[in-house]
């Protein structure tokens, strides 16, 4: 995999011999050079990203660390107080994502994008500060609508410089830092937690208020690193540049990228992002449980408080790993729905083993196979949603529509582990086990979908005496602002 492998002289390449001034006719750029172009893009676009993503999730679960460092007990929490200090994070989430998308195309993202991390890092803050439970549901709800334009805007963000079968391992690499933010919180937490009686506050403070302090540090920097487009990009040479643009304007057949309402209207009814939309909540379900719960569930097997934050470390180092090389796989045969239906099967076996045994060495083996089975499927199902939503307006609020019902799921999984349920949490798991299934179900419909309707496209075309290969730029660009309904759009299966 040559994904952020070290440039050299010998990597130039070499160029076909046609003018760059222009990008109507096509990519002119060798393989080699191509391959150069996109390690240099990957390097300066996808490692921020992922460090943004890394603290947007760490502040958002780092609730369930500052639950076994006594949080429940100070501020005098009972029964679902807990459950619902984490739903109504989600509402306000949700509510953000939309909007938010259109603020960042209609500004820029490097603006927007250090706008809401200030935000969100004074709200992760002032978390420290709570002294009662009113207190933590007031800044829980101003940390989802803070946070609540990141992952959608930043997985628009990268349609912008992927073509569509390049964008699946960057969003894996992306959301990967969600596995090791899971990872992280459980090594912080117990070290942090020590600082307990430091300036009268609890240890648990002590969570929210330095890593919130380290988000506002990283947002300091994000307006000068985060490059807004191709084309006002300063680590692009304008040669470059010129190349970007053609590539998408090839992959994305000429279709609309200008704002205009009609492309929102288009995305609203769209049936096929709302079957992706219940896919997704499906998968964002156990997600957040996962995300919330593991160290309580891990404690319920039978560990102490520090073991359990400590192990619930290496399902999250997996989960990283089969991220990131789902993403390449999928990008690497183009394909999309297959790769998502096999790791829901793994998720429902991780799940199937926490539900049905005793023995807590195959219930945590079971806690690998959850994550591993479900983390990888977030990125991918937004890298497939997205390869088939055509025109970037279109793209944008089919993404937040996607990202924003799947997060809504947060809701159920406040309420999925109750401690009355424990040590068991036979609710928990059979809920998780239904919601992966479902999505199973609509991944294969849409799979067979899509593969039908390629193929009646295909015939369409072979009936008129034509082929994708013969449509003229004039062809496509009349129909341009059919989005992905135009006779020469082909979707990803």
């Amino acid at each position: 995999m040559s994904f952020f492998k070290p440039k050299s002289s010998e990597d130039s390449g070499s160029v076909l011999e046609k003018p760059h001034n222009v990008y109507a006719d096509g990519p002119k750029f060798s393989k080699e050079r191509t391959a150069q172009l996109l390690r240099k893009m990957d390097w300066n676009i996808v490692p921020f990203l992922a460090l943004l993503y890394l603290l947007s999730f760490l502040d958002r679960s780092n609730i369930g660390n500052a639950r076994l460092a006594g949080l429940e007990a100070d501020l005098k929490m009972k029964g679902l107080d807990y459950n619902i200090a984490l739903a109504v994070f989600f509402p306000w989430y949700v509510a953000a994502e939309i909007p938010s998308n259109i603020m960042m195309k209609r500004t820029s993202p490097s603006l927007w994008l250090c706008i809401i991390m200030v935000t969100w890092g004074v709200c992760m803050t002032l978390m420290g500060l709570v002294k009662d439970f009113r207190s933590l549901l007031i800044v829980r709800m101003a940390l989802g609508l803070a946070e609540g334009g990141l992952f959608p805007g930043v997985t628009w963000y990268i349609t912008l410089w992927y073509r569509r079968h390049e964008c699946g391992l960057r969003m894996a690499i992306f959301f990967s830092a969600a596995t090791l933010a899971g990872a992280f919180g459980g090594l912080l937490a117990p070290a942090i937690s020590q600082m307990k009686g430091v300036g009268g506050r609890p240890g648990w403070s002590w969570i929210f208020i330095l890593e919130g302090l380290a988000t506002i540090l990283v947002a300091a920097f994000a307006k000068f690193l985060i490059n807004d487009s191709p084309e006002t990009a300063k680590f692009l040479t304008e040669e470059e540049r010129t190349e970007v643009k053609a590539r998408l304007k090839l992959d994305r057949t000429s279709l609309a990228d200008e704002y205009d309402s009609k492309y929102l209207f288009a995305a609203l009814k769209d049936w096929k992002i709302y079957i992706h939309m219940l896919i997704t909540i499906g998968i964002y379900t156990p997600l957040y449980s996962i995300s919330l719960f593991l160290p309580t569930i891990v404690k319920n097997m039978g560990y102490t408080n520090n073991q359990s934050q400590l192990m619930s470390v290496p399902p999250y180092v997996l989960g990283c790993i089969v991220t990131i090389t789902g993403g390449y796989a999928a990008d690497r045969t183009q394909k999309r729905g297959v790769f998502m239906m096999g790791f829901c099967l793994v998720a429902i076996l991780g799940f199937v083993l926490l539900i049905s045994t005793h023995n807590p060495h195959v219930q945590y083996v079971g806690t690998f196979l959850a994550v591993s089975g479900i983390y990888p499927n977030v990125p991918m199902g937004v890298a497939w949603n997205g390869n088939n939503i055509g025109g970037s307006t279109k793209r944008a609020v089919g993404i937040a529509m996607h990202v924003g019902f799947g997060n809504l799921g947060g809701v159920i999984s406040g309420f999925s582990f109750r401690a009355k349920d424990a040590p068991r949490y036979f609710s928990g798991h059979g809920l998780l086990i239904g919601t992966v299934s479902m999505s199973f179900v609509l991944c294969l419909f849409m799979h067979l979908y899509l593969k039908k309707e390629n193929a009646r496209r295909d015939a369409l075309m072979q009936s008129q005496g034509l082929t994708l290969e013969a449509y003229t730029e004039d062809m496509k660009h009349s129909e341009r602002e059919k989005g992905d309904d135009a006779t020469f759009f082909r979707y990803t299966v």
